[in-house]
């Protein structure tokens, strides 16, 4: 239960230095700059976050394990929901972000818990209460009312909002794939992390760039002032890193459902870290404060069994 919260905490922190970070000169000095900026973004935030889980992994002598991982059979699952989570889910979330703005962005995509019970009550054939549809239901009420906060400014909205779900929806389908997968005692959350971020890297870097025609803008950007952005995306990247490895820790210990009930603890820390970081008071509006509780709790709620909870209660 700790690791999900923690993980959540760490997660919002990451939320607000990457919504830093798309905010600097390089990445909004032309409209290229705009358009790539998502992209640039996620491919250099999840290249370093393999790096620092290569070293992690090589300081605790584990790599023989990790290329252990590539014979499992549960490898293409684990590749699967790598490239969901990454290219698709953290693409959404950056575009959330970049639209949104770092706090509404989060609160916004907070929605993947419920999506994610229903996706595991799909595939994995999980029992879906009828309040728990009901709580889905109110929680993607609470993302429509974040559009109605007249104190905050928001880029573009529907480009945001198409973000949050595309982030909900990868996020929900890979955390169902990889409860599957780390029930393979030879993947270790850890092991799944670096598989993960390297995947979604090489994706990145080998289709999407390319596609966009993104390789040349990244060159430029190399050329360019970027003296904090590097070690401001390095640091998202970090606080990424430790977040992942809480939150796949909690899928592991107790069960995506709860694991990603208790992360998405983060749409309030981001309020927090908004707040205390950027000094940006508009965030703390009522409507906004509502809005952002209704996600936060009803998406709790839709993850979670009441009834099996009380009877736990009662039987302690």
């Amino acid at each position: 239960m700790l690791t999900g919260i923690l993980a959540g905490i760490t997660w919002a922190l990451e939320t607000v230095l990457l919504g830093i970070a798309l905010g600097m000169s390089p990445l909004v000095s032309t409209e290229q700059a705009i358009l790539l900026a998502p992209f640039l973004g996620t491919f250099l935030h999840d290249a370093t976050s393999a790096i620092f889980m290569l070293i992690y992994n090589a300081c605790r002598k584990n790599l023989k394990n990790v290329f252990s991982v590539l014979k499992s059979k549960s490898l293409p699952w684990l590749v699967l929901a790598s490239a969901i989570g990454g290219p698709i889910g953290m693409t959404g979330y950056v575009l959330a972000v970049n639209n949104l703005g770092a706090s509404i962005g989060a609160v916004a995509s907070a929605v993947y818990p419920a999506i994610g019970t229903v996706l595991s009550c799909v595939f994995l054939k999980e029992k879906v209460k009828w309040y728990q549809w009901v709580f889905l239901g109110f929680t993607l009420l609470g993302v429509y009312g974040l559009s109605y906060s007249p104190a905050i400014s928001v880029e573009n909205f529907w480009l945001g909002l198409l973000g949050a779900f595309l982030c909900a929806f990868g996020w929900g389908i890979e955390a169902v794939i990889l409860a599957k997968c780390l029930k393979d005692p030879r993947i270790k959350n850890e092991y799944a992390l670096t598989v993960r971020q390297t995947v979604s890297a090489l994706i990145y870097g080998a289709f999407i760039l390319p596609a966009l025609n993104g390789w040349g803008f990244a060159v430029d950007l190399l050329r360019g002032d970027t003296a904090l952005l590097f070690p401001t995306i390095a640091a998202a990247a970090l606080c990424a890193t430790i977040s992942y490895l809480f939150y796949y820790k909690a899928i592991a210990s107790i069960g995506a459902a709860k694991a990603m009930a208790l992360n998405i603890t983060y749409t309030a820390w981001a309020i927090v870290f908004t707040v205390i970081l950027l000094g940006d008071l508009s965030v703390l509006s009522p409507l906004t404060i509502f809005c952002a509780a209704v996600v936060v709790l009803c998406g709790l709620f839709a993850a979670t069994d009441i009834k099996m909870l009380f009877s736990k209660r009662k039987k302690g």
